[in-house]
C-alpha cells in the first residue's frame, strides 16, 4: 500500500493537491509542452531570494531533464517595483532569443510589456502569489486570482512552481519528481509562510529527501559546513549559506552563483563555489 506522501503526488493522483485546479494550468502546460517538444528556447526568470532561486533550480532542472532548450535569468530589483520592464525583455530575455518566458514571482509592468513580447514573438507564463483583481490577457497562474479554485492559497514561490513541476509530470508521466523537494523545502522555510496545509506536508516531508539529496550543490554545500546529521539547525545554516548577499558582487551576481550551484552536474565545481560561499559568510559576518 502506497505511503500518504507518496500517493498525493504519484502524477496520476487526482486529490486536492490536483495542480491542474489552479485556474490556466491546462493552458500553461499547453505553452510548456509545445516548447519543449520543438526544442523552442525556454527562459525561466526569477528573483533572487532563496525562494526565488530554489524556485528556478528546480524549474530548470526538470525542464533539462526532459532535454528543453532552457535558460535562467534573475530579475535586477534596482530598488524598484519588482516587475519585468521592457529594458528587461530587449536587454535580456529577447537577447537569448526566447520563444517562452516563465516568470516566477515577477510579473510584467505594463501591457506596453505585453505587446513587446507579441511583437517579439515571446509567449508568456507568469507565476505569482498575491491579492489581486485584475485580468490578464497571458497565462497567469495565481492562486488568489478571482476565479482560481485551488484550496490552499499561501504557498511559497517555490511551491507554486513545484505545482507546475508536477503538472509538467503528469503530462510527461514521471514516475516521481519528489527529489526536488530538497530545493522546495529550503525555499519555503526561508519564505516564512504559514505552515498549514500542502506548506506543511512538505515542511514535514521535504526533509527526507533533502537528507538523502542528490542534488550535487547542496551536498558540497554540506560537506562545506561539515553537516553530519539533518536538524533544525543545520537547515537554517544551509539557507544561510546559499543566501545571496550584496557583499563583493551584489546581490543578483551571487544569486547567479547560487543559482549555478544548485544546478551543476560538475562536483569540483560545486565544491568551488560551495567553498567560496562559505568564505564570503565569513566575510559578512
Amino acid at each position: 500500500m502506497r505511503k500518504f506522501w507518496e500517493s498525493i503526488y504519484c502524477p496520476n493522483y487526482i486529490t486536492g493537491y490536483n495542480p491542474f485546479l489552479l485556474r490556466q494550468m491546462n493552458k500553461a502546460i499547453e505553452k510548456l509542452s509545445y516548447g519543449i517538444n520543438n526544442r523552442k528556447k525556454i527562459v525561466v526568470y526569477g528573483t533572487a531570494s532563496v525562494d526565488g532561486v530554489c524556485a528556478i533550480a528546480s524549474l530548470s532542472l526538470i525542464l533539462r531533464y526532459l532535454n528543453a532548450d532552457v535558460e535562467y535569468l534573475i530579475h535586477d530589483y534596482n530598488g524598484e517595483k519588482e516587475s519585468v520592464t521592457s529594458e528587461d525583455i530587449k536587454n535580456d530575455i529577447d537577447f537569448l532569443g526566447a520563444d517562452l518566458l516563465i516568470t516566477l514571482g515577477v510579473d510584467l509592468k505594463s501591457k506596453e510589456e505585453v505587446k513587446l513580447c507579441t511583437d517579439l514573438n515571446i509567449d508568456l507564463i507568469v507565476l505569482e502569489n498575491k491579492v489581486t483583481t485584475r485580468e490578464r490577457e497571458y497565462v497567469y497562474i495565481n492562486p488568489r486570482q478571482k476565479g482560481c479554485q485551488y484550496r490552499y492559497k499561501n504557498l511559497s514561490l517555490s511551491v507554486l512552481t513545484f505545482k507546475l513541476m508536477q503538472a509538467v509530470a503528469i503530462y510527461y508521466n514521471m514516475k516521481s519528481i519528489n527529489k526536488y523537494l530538497d530545493l522546495i523545502l529550503l525555499g519555503l522555510q526561508w519564505a516564512k509562510v504559514t505552515v498549514k496545509g500542502e506548506n506543511a506536508v512538505i515542511l514535514k516531508e521535504g526533509r527526507k529527501f533533502l537528507d538523502n539529496t542528490n542534488n550535487i550543490g547542496l551536498t558540497a554545500v554540506m560537506e562545506s559546513i561539515k553537516i553530519k546529521e539533518l536538524d533544525d539547525d543545520s537547515i537554517v545554516k544551509i539557507i544561510e549559506l546559499i543566501t545571496p548577499t550584496v557583499e563583493t558582487v551584489g546581490v543578483v551576481n551571487n544569486a547567479r552563483i547560487v543559482l549555478e550551484l544548485l544546478t551543476t552536474n560538475d562536483m569540483d565545481r560545486a565544491a568551488q563555489i560551495a567553498k567560496y560561499l562559505h568564505n564570503l559568510k565569513k566575510i559578512v559576518v
